[in-house]
Formats: C-alpha cells, sequence, structure tokens
C-alpha cells in the first residue's frame, strides 16, 4: 500500500508545480504527516522531491524529472479498460483519439496484463445513457468544450426549462458533466454556482477574458454541491402509491428515480406493493398517469385530487 501511495504522489506532483499536503492526503485518503513522511521516504530513495512549508506551501518536484511507470497490476490494467459507450468521446471529437490512446497503453502494459485487458474491453461496456432517449442536438458542444480546456469566460444565451424566454449570462466555467446521457455546463455566475443544460443553450461567445474562479475550488466540489441542490429540491413533494407486481419492474425503470426507499409489500393485498416517490411540485404527480389503473395514489390527499382532475381533463379530451 505505501509503495502505490508513493507512487501516485510521484504521478500527481509530475503535472504541478506545488500541490498542497492537505490536498495530496484528500486525495490519497491519509493524513497530512503521513504525506510529509512519505516525501522523507522518496526524498532518501533519490527522487527529487521537497515540501515548502507555510500558507502557501507545499509539495513539489524539480523541474524535469519524470518517471515512466509500467508497474501497474493486473486489477489496474483491466480498470483502464472497461470502457464506457463512446458517445461522449464523439461528442467531444475524441472517439479515434480514445482508440488510439487505449492502442498505446496496450502496447505498453506488460505482457502477463495484456490478455486480461484485452477481455475486459470485449466483454464488459459501460453504457450510461437512458432506454429510448431522443437524440439530442448540442452543436454548442465543441465551442464548450474548447472554452474549459482555455479557462475563457463565457457568453451563453439560454432558455429555461419550461419557459420560452432567452436569457444571456457571462460565465465562469469549471467544466463539462455528462449525466445519464446529458451534457450540462457547471460554471459560476457572479460567483455563486450554476447549472446550464447544453441542449437549450441558443448560442455560445468564447470571450478572450480569463474564467475567474472561486480559488481552490474544483469541478468535482461545484457537481456535487449542484446535484445535492437538485436532488433535494425534487424530494418537496412525498406521494404514496400502490402498484401492481406485474407492473412494478417497469415503473422502477421508468419512475425509479423518484423511489425514496425500495418498493414493500401491500398489506392488504399480496398482487400489489407500495412505494413512496418525491416529486418537485405537486402536478409532477400526473408523471404516474402512463401506468393507467395499475398504480394508484394514496397519500396525499391532494395529490389523489390531481390525479382525478387529470383523469377528468383526458376523458373530457377524447369524450
Amino acid at each position: 500500500m505505501k509503495f502505490d501511495r508513493l507512487l501516485s504522489i510521484v504521478l500527481l506532483l509530475q503535472h504541478r508545480d506545488l500541490v498542497p499536503a492537505r490536498e495530496l492526503a484528500e486525495r490519497l485518503e491519509v493524513s497530512p504527516r503521513t504525506i510529509y513522511r512519505d516525501v522523507e521516504a522518496l526524498s532518501a530513495a533519490g527522487v527529487p522531491v521537497y515540501a515548502e512549508r507555510g500558507k502557501h506551501g507545499g509539495v513539489g518536484l524539480l523541474a524535469g524529472f519524470r518517471t515512466d511507470v509500467t508497474g501497474l497490476t493486473t486489477d489496474e490494467a483491466r480498470a483502464l479498460f472497461v470502457l464506457a459507450s463512446r458517445s461522449a468521446h464523439s461528442a467531444l471529437g475524441l472517439d479515434r483519439a480514445l482508440s488510439s490512446a487505449l492502442r498505446k497503453v496496450m502496447a505498453a502494459l506488460p505482457a502477463p496484463h495484456r490478455p486480461a485487458a484485452e477481455l475486459t474491453s470485449r466483454r464488459i461496456l459501460v453504457d450510461p445513457s437512458r432506454w429510448l432517449a431522443e437524440p439530442r442536438s448540442e452543436p454548442h458542444l465543441e465551442s464548450l468544450h474548447t472554452a474549459v480546456l482555455a479557462d475563457r469566460r463565457l457568453r451563453i444565451r439560454y432558455r429555461h426549462s419550461g419557459g420560452t424566454k432567452v436569457n444571456t449570462y457571462t460565465v465562469d466555467p469549471y467544466g463539462l458533466v455528462a449525466k445519464a446521457g446529458v451534457w450540462y455546463l457547471v460554471a459560476d455566475h457572479r460567483g455563486r454556482p450554476r447549472l446550464f443544460r447544453v441542449e437549450r443553450m441558443s448560442g455560445v461567445t468564447v470571450t478572450a477574458a480569463e474564467a475567474r474562479r472561486r480559488e481552490g475550488v474544483e469541478l468535482g466540489e461545484v457537481w456535487d454541491t449542484l446535484r445535492r441542490g437538485v436532488e433535494e429540491r425534487n424530494a418537496e413533494v412525498r406521494v404514496g402509491v400502490r402498484v401492481r407486481r406485474g407492473r412494478l419492474d417497469m415503473m422502477t425503470r421508468i419512475a425509479g428515480g423518484f423511489f425514496t426507499g425500495p418498493p414493500v409489500a401491500a398489506d392488504d393485498d399480496p398482487d400489489w406493493a407500495r412505494v413512496e416517490l418525491a416529486y418537485p411540485v405537486l402536478s409532477a404527480v400526473r408523471h404516474l398517469l402512463q401506468f393507467g389503473p395499475d398504480v394508484e395514489v394514496m397519500t396525499p390527499p391532494e395529490a389523489r385530487a390531481e390525479m382525478a382532475r387529470a383523469a377528468a381533463e383526458i376523458s373530457a379530451r377524447y369524450s
């Protein structure tokens, strides 16, 4: 474990001039004191590593030092070849680059690890997109990709969900996130984190100004904050329903993202199960109409009334 940690420290330092010891400790899940001990061990082994203490200190490597690492374990080699669907790479224009990179990595692997890595690439595929997802038009993704890599401010024209008005925002991007086949721009607007769905952008301008991000804040941290905010906001209305067991699998696939917990057996009828869902607003309960009489809203009374109104409107439409 210590050898792996020492190797990880060297690899991390090769890409940064000076890395705070606390950041290294968090990434490697050890204490800053352990990091300083590891630095002493690396120095004793002849690695030109140094530590600067103080508020703006950290750990660094002397300029020009590089290490060629081929000591991958079998599991590490396999992990590199568990491929996700290439839709994300294609959207960024990197599908050919990915294929080329994987060929080079395969050639660099120790010979005993190559069969396992090759077999993994042929037998395991991760596809993050949802079933029956419609093709998405994201013509501005290339410009966004350029901007986040060049650390440039962006000016975007954006339409919010459910609206027709187009707003203009000047934002400082942290990066792009692909979630369930949907691309999002994570950025600060006037110093506050915001999430912008790429397909709702009608215009993107990459400015000459450098992005002004909050110091010490990275994409992963901002994304986690925004994601939690969306999930918590989507839990404002709790709805209890019962569903026929024959339709439970289908409902789980379609509406499972709204479940607050696993389905449980219905006490009054073995042919039914009960489950609680969380919706952002009461009217979103109409989402359950697609299951017809196989799903019944039980609580709260306001949700049952909303379903009754929706059913009456549909009946009137088709009468």
